[in-house]
């Protein structure tokens, strides 16, 4: 069974983390190639436009498979040298695959999204929650801390006051806190929740695909990166984006008072 499945929807692509039977947990080897190679294909995709991901079933993510590390199989066999190796091939690699999509990512998230489940929603540019979501970072509950950057990760997102609650007491926070705190930009009704993602999704894929992917470039670096180094940045960005068809396309528009049609040219 496939971990992720793909279904195309114009120009969006919906990705379901598919093992409903344990809640979409993650840990099995190989899982860290098959979400990279998803993500590189939506990349190499320049039909894609926009991006939602979700979870089978009654969760978007429990997160690492307690099962597995139980018996010490998958990704948490052997010694500790294997272990750090499997979690660079695995975790990492999809956790890095998730944050270097090209196109926005919409989380909608169902259900629990706890450790890694909570790290993976936030990896997402939008996180959109169903009234039965709950978010966790429960690491220290089995011992264990972030191993797949939401250290990092989790204090962009919520501020360093609001990780540091999350991750130290290792709590359980619904939906409605989530939305207080930011972790979430709104809730929908369980029901409604990936027709609101979809209605979303559709507002971003209307954008010019190239833009778009230079935004989402821009605001990423700017995380991490000087003002200096953004700036430099979208100067070059932007002169690309004067020389295309698309930017003709919406200042027509604007002037003739009509919906523009980009067509990423």
């Amino acid at each position: 069974m496939s971990l992720l499945l793909v279904e195309k929807h114009g120009h969006v692509a919906l990705l379901t983390l598919n093992r409903p039977e344990v809640m979409n947990a993650l840990g099995a080897t190989g899982d860290g190639d098959a979400i990279r190679s998803v993500c590189e294909s939506i990349n190499r995709d320049q039909d894609i436009r926009c991006a939602i991901l979700t979870g089978a079933g009654r969760a978007f993510s429990a997160g690492g498979d307690v099962k597995s590390m139980l018996e010490k199989s998958g990704a948490f066999a052997g010694a500790g040298i294997d272990i750090r190796e499997s979690y660079r091939r695995e975790f990492h690699a999809l956790s890095s695959a998730i944050y270097n999509l090209e196109v926005p990512l919409i989380a909608a998230v169902n259900g629990a999204a706890v450790g890694l489940g909570c790290d993976l929603a936030c990896l997402a540019d939008i996180r959109i929650a169903a009234e039965d979501a709950r978010f966790g970072v429960t690491f220290l509950k089995v011992g264990l801390i972030p191993g797949d950057g939401g250290a990092w990760l989790l204090q962009r997102v919520l501020g360093y006051s609001r990780a540091a609650e999350l991750l130290y007491t290792g709590k359980l926070i619904g939906a409605a806190l989530a939305a207080e705190w930011g972790l979430v930009s709104r809730v929908v009704p369980t029901a409604e929740l990936l027709r609101v993602a979809f209605d979303l999704a559709g507002q971003i894929a209307g954008q010019p695909p190239h833009a778009l992917r230079l935004a989402k470039s821009l605001m990423r670096h700017g995380r991490s990166t000087s003002y200096d180094a953004v700036m430099e940045m979208s100067a070059m960005a932007q002169a690309l984006c004067h020389l295309t068809d698309d930017h003709i396309e919406g200042l027509s528009a604007l002037a003739e008072k009509r919906g523009a049609t980009f067509r990423g040219q």
